[in-house]
């Protein structure tokens, strides 16, 4: 225990400081957390080799990452992205197997081992890549999307790897063992055995050790299919049950029981529990507690996710390094050049270019934290050797290091293209939430009226086209999602068939008027309010189909007026009278000349418009003159 205290003492110490200094220099956060983990591990050596337990606890952070990552992606988001999923990321985890596998035969392996490390190191890192577009504000841009896209088509994949690799063990296991001298070099890197058994992850308890291939598969895909039916049946009544003790903490304790549980059932059939957790926050997407989790397990996240790298940095075994450096680093190098090759080609063939391009390359060049698991799990099948099962677990952990490089050498590369930030393509969010109000555009207009709906109780899903008005919404913790709001698949996305009131708040005039009428032929009874420039506007929107009109100015200037009307002699009665007259009026004018406006005739050239305006006005000023001498005092 005092073994433990001491090296979280540690850890933590050293991430205090470090993280902060290359935060502020730029560097972001998971270089510092790495920087750290080397400096207290093989630097000064406050922590030694024996740090199996702090390791274990430091990895719940991925755990729990990609838990909330699943939260975000209900099965209808998955399905919209199913095109980039299926057509990006799955060419990239099959091409790059396929690519790595070639060399590593040609390094004296077999075709199955050679395989399982293809498959291994075709996997990027999903906690530094997400964490480093978010910290950059890259995650919106389309290269953000599509690496995205991509990392989740290999969490996904792993599930499938897994379940593959059991099948290679017959086959892997003596060409493993006959060719681990070709990657040594007659022993050079040699290991003790009891590395394998460190490294191969035996767990204590385990309901696969001993099956055949053939067992383990199954048993492996029972583990899974139980995890989705829990999610779907277990996990709502368990949630309702806890909701009668009104004691705020059960709550926090049932989502880490969801969580510590399910990586304990992937943990007993070999799988990992990452990948476990991941399919259960999908399953869970669409869950009423779905928000009450996120906020539960973010802090638990975001630490244990920073020491899970230190650890990483920490576990780097530089006396293998130095034993062989050249040939090591130059294995991390080709990893990098081969994949990000492999990504170059990908990327332009699906219409990437410049900024997004080389984000796309360079994110996922490197190996990820799933290499560490695939590895252990395929040193415990025996499908690769301890030897270059080592060697492999120091290319994934330097690759990983590197990455914080790449991201630097994106952005000098950016900004050498000399491109506007602002101009570069965005794609839209995917959304995952539905309410009765859809607001359509969300400046200075709409974010009052999202306000004000909001603060009443009422859910409203707000779509806006600038990734720049996004970001600041979610600053204030306002939640919006990125995307052309007049594009009829996102507004299907966003719930249009079933809401209830529709407000287009959007600055351009002819998307106002578009969205409007194609609202109005997709929903007749749907409720819309609409936001005009000008009078002009206000006829279009009413033959579009707009049932309120709202100009953006109109109150605003009433109001003023009103203000003019106090400080020129009349009392606030007054003032508030003929404020409400004009505006009672204004209405009645606007519905009867919307009758008279003609969209192909100037309004100076249409003569029967401008008198029935001019008979309006007359009405208008009498009606004034009448309601102030009935409240204007009689004097004696």
């Amino acid at each position: 225990m005092e073994t433990f205290l001491y090296q979280a003492t540690v850890y933590l110490a050293t991430a205090v400081i470090a993280v902060p200094i290359a935060a502020r220099l730029g560097l972001g956060s998971v270089l510092g957390y790495l920087a750290a983990g080397i400096i207290v591990g093989p630097v000064l050596g406050l922590v030694g080799s024996e740090t199996e337990d702090l390791q274990h606890v430091a990895e719940f952070g991925v755990v729990m990452m990609l838990f909330l990552i699943g939260l975000e992606l209900d099965p209808r988001t998955l399905w919209n992205m199913r095109n980039k999923l299926v057509g990006l990321g799955g060419p990239q985890v099959i091409l790059t197997a396929l690519v790595i596998m070639v060399p590593v035969m040609l390094f004296g392996q077999a075709w199955a081992p050679a395989l399982a490390i293809g498959l291994t190191l075709a996997l990027s890192s999903t906690a530094i890549v997400l964490q480093t577009l978010s910290e950059k504000g890259l995650t919106q841009t389309q290269g953000g999307r599509s690496v995205f896209s991509v990392l989740l088509t290999q969490d996904v994949a792993v599930i499938p790897i897994l379940a593959f690799l059991p099948l290679l063990a017959t086959s892997g296991i003596q060409s493993a063992q006959e060719s681990a001298a070709h990657l040594t070099e007659d022993g050079a890197i040699e290991l003790a055995d009891d590395h394998s058994g460190h490294h191969g992850g035996h767990a204590d308890l385990s309901i696969v050790e001993g099956l055949p291939g053939w067992g383990v598969t199954l048993v492996t895909l029972a583990a899974v299919a139980a995890v989705i039916l829990a999610g779907i049946y277990l996990v709502r009544p368990l949630f309702h049950y806890i909701y009668v003790s009104r004691l705020r903490e059960m709550h926090t304790a049932l989502a880490l029981l969801i969580v510590v549980g399910i990586a304990f059932l992937m943990s007993l059939v070999g799988l990992s529990p990452a990948l476990g957790t991941f399919l259960a926050g999908v399953v869970l997407a669409n869950s009423e507690f779905k928000h009450e989790m996120e906020s539960d397990l973010e802090p638990f996240k975001g630490l244990l996710l920073g020491l899970f790298f230190i650890t990483v940095g920490a576990g780097i075994q530089f006396s293998v390094l130095f034993g062989d450096p050249l040939r090591i680093l130059g294995l991390t190098l080709m990893l990098i050049l081969v994949k990000g090759a492999i990504l170059y080609g990908l990327g332009r063939a699906f219409g990437l270019r410049n900024r997004d391009l080389w984000l796309f390359t360079l994110a996922l060049a490197q190996a990820g934290e799933f290499g560490f698991v695939l590895l252990s799990f395929s040193l415990q099948q025996q499908v690769v050797s301890a030897a270059v099962g080592e060697i492999l677990l120091l290319v994934v952990a330097l690759s990983m290091l590197i990455t914080p490089a790449l991201f630097i050498l994106y952005e000098q590369l950016s900004r050498g293209m000399g491109e506007d930030k602002s101009k570069t393509a965005l794609e839209p969010d995917p959304i995952d939430i539905e309410g009765p109000v859809i607001i359509a555009g969300i400046g200075r207009f709409g974010q009052i009226v999202n306000r004000l709906v909001q603060a009443s109780g009422i859910q409203t899903v707000v779509l806006d086209h600038d990734m720049e008005t996004i970001q600041l919404m979610r600053r204030f913790g306002f939640k919006g999602f990125l995307g052309d709001p007049t594009r009829p698949e996102l507004l299907r996305a966003a719930g249009l068939e079933k809401a209830s009131i529709l407000v287009a708040a959007m600055d351009d005039r002819e998307k106002v008027t578009q969205l409007v009428a194609y609202a109005r032929k997709q929903r007749p009874d749907l409720h819309i309010i609409a936001r005009a420039y000008d009078r002009n506007q206000v006829y279009q929107l009413y033959q579009a189909g707009a049932d309120d009109i709202v100009r953006e100015m109109f109150d605003s200037s009433l109001r003023a007026g009103r203000y003019v009307l106090e400080n020129a002699g009349l009392t606030e009665y007054e003032a508030a009278v003929a404020e409400q007259t004009f505006y009672d009026h204004d209405r009645q004018t606007v519905r009867e000349l919307a009758e008279l406006w003609d969209p192909s005739t100037p309004t100076t050239q249409n003569a029967a418009y401008i008198a029935r305006a001019r008979e309006l006005q007359k009405d208008l000023e009498t009606a004034l003159m009448s309601r102030a001498s009935e409240t204007t005092p009689k004097r004696a």
